[in-house]
C-alpha cells in the first residue's frame, strides 16, 4: 500500500483563497493524481496558520498575515469528501496545553507536528521573509536550535506524525553546514522520536527543493530504522501534479533499509500495512 498524508489542496501564495481551493473539483484532481501514482490513501493537512483559532497558539507576523479561514469548517468540509483528514501543526514552544486542546476539540484522523521556528523570536529555517540565516550566523548553533526543537516536537506526545525532520537543510549548498558530525544532531533526534512514541514521514519534498535530498537524509532515516520508529509517506504536494512525487525513490530507500511496512490512520489511531511496490519511476 502506498499513502500520502502530507499535502496541501492550496499553494502557499497569498492569493490562494480558501474558496478557490476547498472544492470537490480540486480535491477530485488530487485524487486522480494520487491513483496515477498508485496511491490508496490521501490525507490532507493544511498549514494550522491558516485558520484563525490558531493565533490562540501563537501571534507570529506570518500567521497574523495568513489566519484568514476557519478550522472548523475546513474539518466539516474534509470530512465530506474521501480525503483522510489531517493538520500540519507547528510545535510552539510552551503553548502544549492550548495546542493539545485546539487538536483534541477537532475530529481529525492524524496531526502532522513540524518546526519551522526556532528559539527565541520570528526566525524560520525555510522561509526567506523570516530566515534565521540572516546575517553572520553560525551553521552548528542554527542547526543545534533546530533540532533542539525537533526534539522537543518529538517527545511532545501533540503529533501522530514527525514532518521534514531535517528541514534545517533545505537550502543545500546556499547554507553553510555545521562543522560538528551531522549523526550528532540525528541521535538525539532518534531518541526522542523514540520516546513521544510518533511516526516519521519520509518525505520526498525535500527531492523538489535546493538541497535535492529525502527527508529525513538517508543516514538519518536508516537511524530510525534501526530504532523501530515507523514511517509515514508523503509528499508534501502543494498542487495535484505533486501528489505521490518521485515514491520510487523513497519506496527505493525504505526497502533498502529493511523496512516493508507504513503507517495508515483513522482517528487518530496507527496501524502498520505492508508497504507498496511498483510505483512509476521518477526517474524517465
Amino acid at each position: 500500500m502506498l499513502t500520502d498524508y502530507h499535502l496541501h489542496l492550496r499553494p502557499d501564495e497569498a492569493e490562494t483563497t480558501y474558496e478557490r481551493y476547498f472544492t470537490t473539483a480540486n480535491v477530485e484532481r488530487y485524487r486522480a493524481a494520487a491513483t496515477a501514482a498508485g496511491i490508496e490513501e490521501l490525507g490532507v493537512a493544511e498549514h494550522v496558520y491558516r485558520f484563525r483559532q490558531a493565533l490562540d497558539l501563537w501571534r507570529h507576523p506570518l500567521w497574523l498575515e495568513n489566519a484568514d479561514d476557519d478550522l472548523d469548517a475546513y474539518c466539516e468540509f474534509v470530512r465530506g469528501t474521501p480525503l483522510r483528514l489531517g493538520i500540519e501543526c507547528d510545535y510552539i514552544p510552551g503553548a502544549e496545553e492550548r495546542t493539545r486542546a485546539l487538536l483534541e476539540a477537532r475530529d481529525l484522523d492524524y496531526v502532522v507536528g513540524s518546526v519551522h521556528f526556532v528559539g527565541e523570536g520570528d526566525a524560520a529555517v525555510d522561509h526567506e521573509g523570516f530566515d534565521v540565516w540572516d546575517g553572520a550566523a553560525d551553521p552548528d548553533q542554527v542547526w543545534r536550535r533546530y533540532f533542539d526543537a525537533f526534539g522537543e516536537c518529538a517527545r511532545s506526545g501533540l503529533f501522530d506524525i514527525l514532518a521534514h525532520p531535517d528541514l534545517v537543510k533545505i537550502w543545500g549548498r546556499a547554507r553553510p553546514l555545521p562543522e560538528a558530525e551531522l549523526r550528532a544532531f540525528y541521535e538525539p533526534a532518534v531518541e526522542a522520536m523514540v520516546d513521544g512514541g510518533a511516526a516519521v514521514e519520509l518525505s520526498t519534498a525535500g527531492l523538489r527543493k535546493p538541497v535535492g535530498e529525502l527527508y529525513p537524509a538517508p543516514e538519518f532515516a536508516a537511524l530510525c530504522a534501526q530504532a523501530g520508529v515507523p514511517f509515514a509517506l508523503s509528499s508534501d504536494a502543494h498542487l495535484p501534479e505533486q501528489v505521490g512525487f518521485a515514491y520510487d525513490r523513497a519506496v527505493e530507500l525504505l526497502e533498502s533499509l529493511g523496512v516493508g511496512e507504513i503507517c495508515v490512520f483513522e482517528g487518530r489511531n496507527r496501524r502498520l500495512v505492508p508497504l507498496g511496490a511498483g510505483v512509476p519511476s521518477s526517474r524517465g
